[in-house]
């Protein structure tokens, strides 16, 4: 009989977390997941699901008018915003249900409120103490906002995803993901949208010609992009926001919302006071069993900061519950994990980037293809897309692939497969293309771009 009243505590209850919960109580564990919301977690309800609802939604309106180059009239087009929200959160609903039903059908137990660490074996759930052998820290992240006079007004992408009425004008201050998707689908239903943020263009620490390509292609679709700015403060004047920026502009808008980051959401766990080592910005430290510095408390998905995606918790959650409770020893492989951005037009990418590629290889083979897609050849739409393969010359492997355009996404993912397995350039070369796709460039490169010190001799 254990001293313990659970063999596991989750507390949180997102991808992650419900991952690991309901293997280990399928491996005979008693569970126990706390969580302080809704089940799901930010992926269901806060942020890919939802976010990627609207970039559907959004692109509807530019299809149309795409359309009529094939002929297609669509007259008194009208978008209604409240009810693409109902639709939305009658979606979340039910994908909320999901997650109930995967917890209870494995016989975990379900616990609402916030758990907070007490020591090495405990958490505490408002005046109730619980008990458990091993606690797994699942909580994920959330949305950062800077100190600056006027913070308050802003809102980041929670809010976003749950605004009543569609902003005419809106300021998105930032460059990542979450800042370019947004601009995206703000700037595709209609509003003025301005993407203010510090670097030269967006999407650091991005493959440099996915930076160029996607900074181009929105800039082309009418977004208002202001490099290397900030605000300065934000001033609210009757129903509008001016957001003054540190080159002395000023943007008057109906919302301000901020995509700077995500901090590790640890703040108050109780955490460093049980032991637990986290680093300056409040992520769990762990190693790669996904273990802490106290033996008995495990850390899985963005709260640890490692590679901060969805399908990377979920591993990392199935790993640990196969590790602790199956006897079947697993790690989670964070090489060459493929991702994707739903910018407009979107990105996918696996491997490294070229400067990564040259960093850890030195000599490289780099192919690169500019392309129109072919669903726009009748139409006045001047989106363009890219794709490139890096290579590394000594074995021929293929060890990054970067795409910008229609359905890179998608296609991605299948060069994942081949990336993961090693394959080599010949290998894709020896590969039939699928004719007419944008996805058979990738095996029909042929032509190496010039090394940077051949291209800097022949200038």
């Amino acid at each position: 009989m254990s001293d313990y009243d659970f063999d596991l505590i989750t507390i949180g209850a997102g991808s992650g977390g419900v991952r690991a919960s309901r293997l280990a109580a399928g491996f005979g564990a008693k569970v126990a997941v706390i969580e302080e919301e809704r089940e799901g977690g930010t992926c269901v309800l806060r942020g890919c699901v939802p976010k990627k609802l609207f970039v559907y939604g959004s692109h509807f309106g530019h299809d149309m008018q795409d359309g009529s180059g094939y002929g297609w009239s669509a007259d008194n087009v009208r978008h209604d915003w409240p009810a693409m929200i109902a639709a939305k959160e009658k979606e979340l609903d039910r994908l909320h249900g999901i997650y109930v039903s995967l917890l209870e059908n494995a016989g975990a137990t379900r616990i609402h409120g916030r758990g907070t660490v007490v020591d090495a074996h405990t958490v505490a759930v408002g005046d109730k103490h619980y008990t458990a052998e091993r606690i797994l820290i699942a909580v994920g992240g959330w949305p950062s906002v800077p100190v600056l006079p006027g913070a308050e007004h802003a809102i980041t992408s929670n809010e976003a995803l749950e605004l009543p009425k569609r902003p005419d004008r809106i300021v998105i201050v930032g460059s990542g993901f979450i800042a370019v998707e947004f601009a995206g689908i703000f700037n595709s239903f209609g509003s003025e949208t301005h993407l203010v943020y510090r670097a030269d263009k967006v999407m650091r620490g991005f493959d440099e010609d996915v930076r160029d390509t996607l900074t181009e292609e929105m800039s082309k679709k009418g977004m208002h992009l202001h490099p290397g700015t900030l605000p300065d403060r934000i001033e609210k004047v009757g129903d509008v926001y001016k957001v003054h920026l540190n080159d002395g502009s000023t943007l008057e808008v109906d919302e301000v919302m901020y995509a700077t980051g995500r901090h590790p959401n640890t703040k108050g766990l109780g955490l460093a006071e049980a032991g637990v080592e986290l680093t300056k910005g409040g992520a769990v430290v762990v190693n790669e069993w996904s273990q802490t510095s106290v033996p008995s408390i495990y850390a899985v998905g963005d709260v640890t900061d490692r590679i901060n995606l969805t399908p990377v918790a979920i591993a990392e959650g199935h790993s640990f519950a196969e590790t602790v409770f199956n006897n079947r020893p697993m790690q989670a492989d964070h090489r060459d994990v493929p991702s994707a951005v739903f910018s407009q037009p979107p990105i996918g990418t696996v491997g490294l980037t070229e400067a990564e590629a040259r960093d850890q290889y030195g000599e490289i083979d780099v192919y690169v293809a500019g392309f129109r897609p072919m669903k726009y050849t009748l139409t006045d739409n001047p989106e363009r897309g890219m794709q490139k393969l890096i290579v590394d010359r000594a074995s021929d492997r293929v060890i990054g692939a970067h795409m910008v355009g229609l359905d890179a996404p998608e296609i991605i993912q299948g060069l994942g497969i081949a990336i993961k397995a090693g394959a080599t350039k010949a290998e894709f070369d020896a590969t039939i293309g699928i004719h007419p796709t944008a996805a058979e460039e990738f095996v029909t490169m042929r032509t190496k771009r010039p090394d940077p010190q051949e291209r800097q001799a022949a200038e």
